[in-house]
């Protein structure tokens, strides 16, 4: 077992409408976050470290698991180590979670253009493009075939398990990063996914891991990324002109995604978008397709089905509303049908007529037509975020026990009944 100690929290000012760690990391991007039971604290193995999130409405918190305590300099003092790790550690952060974008801004500009967009997005402020590994997201939407975000985060959680290098072990729970795409080439890999309840695609991950890991040059993958998006540690550069079907850059990396094992036009987008940083993908499966039809006016003439025109023609619709981050902005939109956050839907008032035969000290009365107004109390469950005290953000080395149980509060709300009541 790995022996070890988190370093103390450290924050990165960033408030909640640039990014909500507790939606970015729920819808359907990536799938190895782990929620600590009873807590708002988030973990994942990333680039090789643990790291663990918090938020509070002002500040992101971090910090890492550091396997063991690293030897003192010969002066024995390690400050400089400690700076050197605060600054790649936040860079990475940056980059992860594309920080560079102002989201604010964002958001308004797509508003703007789309009044859909801007009935929905003041409950899903926040939501962040990931810049994830390409090798995983590829393999975790090839997974995602016919699956629900639940059962993804299953399969990719056994894959780690088994196939990943190891990170840390805390609380009972081991903590592995992604397997590379070496280590799913041996001949027994996929008879091993099937054993797993990986179904058909097994056969696809280890045929396209095969495939990347010994078909094609090194570095492959990475090499279709948007420059605009560069991975961790490269510099940006220009991605080309925005056309209504998307960059160059784009079509072409989409294209020769199609050419891998288990990926379609969908899991193509998925990763184009989640994996390579072209922001214009958009990944049209069933559920995007029922936003089109309902919200879009899609549904009717030569686009009554989900065909390989309709997919373009959403896309390009797409495209056209919100430019070259058309795939963010439909992700917000992706992010509120789910039914996940289906809370979030803001309360109405509605006026209703009430017919009904009610008891009053033993005695029927029988309901007749009179407006009335009725107060109704709807008692809910709300997690409150809170900002962290000096005292928390320390050096830990056993878990943190924080009551994070939710607030119960009242919200009140009138509704109008007509009623009218006459003594029988």
């Amino acid at each position: 077992m790995t022996v070890g100690a988190f370093s103390e929290w450290r924050k990165l000012p960033v408030s909640l409408n640039e990014l909500c760690i507790n939606t970015t990391l729920r819808c359907g991007q990536s799938f190895r976050w782990h929620n600590v039971p009873d807590s708002d604290e988030w973990r994942c193995v990333i680039h090789g470290r643990l790291l663990s999130l918090r938020q509070d409405p002002n500040d992101l918190y971090y910090r890492t698991y550091r396997p063991s305590k690293s030897p003192s300099s010969p002066n024995g003092n390690n400050k400089n180590e400690d700076d050197t790790t605060t600054t790649t550690i936040t860079s990475l952060l940056t980059n992860y979670f594309n920080l560079s974008a102002n989201l604010t801004t964002l958001y308004t500009e797509w508003s703007a253009n789309d009044p859909n967009f801007r009935k929905k997005a003041p409950q899903f402020t926040g939501i962040r493009i990931l810049r994830q590994d390409a090798w995983e997201a590829l393999v975790s939407f090839i997974c995602s075939s016919n699956n629900n975000i639940a059962r993804i985060s299953q399969m990719v959680e056994k894959l780690c398990l088994n196939y990943g290098p190891h990170v840390a072990s805390i609380g009972g729970r081991a903590y592995h990063g992604f397997p590379a795409p070496e280590a799913l080439t041996a001949d027994d890999v996929e008879g091993k996914l099937r054993s797993l309840g990986f179904g058909y695609r097994a056969k696809y991950i280890y045929q396209t891991a095969v495939m990347v890991a010994k078909e094609r040059e090194q570095g492959w993958l990475d090499s279709l990324r948007n420059p605009e998006s560069p991975a961790w540690g490269t510099e940006a550069a220009g991605g080309g002109e925005m056309r209504p079907e998307g960059r160059e850059g784009y079509r072409e990396a989409h294209e020769k995604l199609l050419e891998l094992q288990g990926v379609g036009p969908k899991v193509a987008d998925c990763v184009c978008l989640m994996g390579l940083g072209w922001g214009e993908a958009v990944p049209v499966d069933t559920h995007v397709w029922q936003i089109a039809q309902r919200d879009y006016k899609f549904g009717k003439g030569s686009h009554k089905s989900l065909t390989k025109a309709t997919y373009d023609a959403v896309g390009n619709h797409f495209r056209k509303l919100w430019g070259k981050e058309a795939g963010w902005a439909h992700s917000v939109l992706f992010t509120a049908d789910l039914k996940t956050f289906s809370d979030r839907l803001a309360a109405t008032k509605v006026k209703v007529k009430v017919k009904e035969d009610v008891e009053v000290k033993g005695e029927d009365i029988r309901v007749k037509e009179e407006d009335v107004e009725v107060e109704t109390k709807v008692t809910m469950a709300v997690p409150l975020k809170r900002s962290f005290t000096e005292d928390e953000v320390k050096t830990e080395d056993d878990e943190e026990k924080v009551d994070t149980k939710p607030t119960v509060v009242q919200a009140s709300s009138t509704r109008r009944m007509s009623k009218r009541l006459r003594n029988r």
